[in-house]
């Protein structure tokens, strides 16, 4: 048991550090910056099944560090949801196979409703057809699954977190965010009472 585990998590950890570190992450946090940080936007996280519970994770990370964000499920998005997008907004979006129909079509109707809205695509397919319809792609790499099958969705989901995870810091560092403003936005918990203890609220 303690080889399987070490096997599985040295795959998971070697899948993060080939995160291919020379893309457009820059360009990203800057979309990020200015159309939340200065235009008064926020981002929209979405994801369908697996990726979407990440997506929703990124989401509530970035709420928390400065950055208003929201998850919408892709579907829900098609039954009046997708009027929680306003201008300024941006999508962020992931998707292993970069080809996710309920994205694709959530792409298309946001759109619809803000012609310039920016996307941004976490995916492990440079080919797939919601490439050419995202303003930035960031490549996770195409790790292969840990799941003994290959198909489950965990070394990819793992990856995507941490990507997340990255734009989250950056964004953080760019806007000079404190303890103190995080205390501001996280009241409860064990979190929130340490911070109340070191005089940020």
């Amino acid at each position: 048991m303690k080889q399987e585990l070490a096997a599985i998590f040295n795959t998971e950890a070697e899948a993060v550090r080939n995160i291919p570190q020379d893309q457009d992450f820059e360009g990203v946090v800057d979309l990020l910056y200015q159309q939340i940080h200065k235009l008064g936007g926020k981002v929209i996280a979405s994801g369908m099944g697996k990726a979407g519970q990440v997506a929703n994770n990124i989401a509530t990370t970035f709420s928390a560090t400065g950055t208003p964000a929201i998850f919408l499920h892709p579907s829900e998005a098609q039954h009046g949801d997708l009027g929680v997008i306003r201008e300024n907004d941006v999508l962020v979006v992931l998707s292993n196979s970069a080809r996710t129909r309920e994205i694709l079509e959530l792409v298309q109707l946001a759109r619809q409703l803000h012609p310039e809205l920016p996307v941004v695509l976490i995916t492990g397919n440079r080919e797939g057809a919601i490439v050419k319809r995202s303003n930035h792609t960031l490549f996770t790499g195409k790790p292969e699954e840990v799941c003994p099958l290959g198909l489950t969705p965990t070394t990819s989901t793992t990856v995507m977190m941490v990507m997340g995870d990255a734009l989250t810091v950056l964004l953080m560092k760019r806007i000079g965010f404190t303890a103190n403003e995080y205390a501001k936005r996280h009241h409860g918990g064990y979190l929130g009472e340490q911070l109340r203890n070191n005089g940020n609220l």
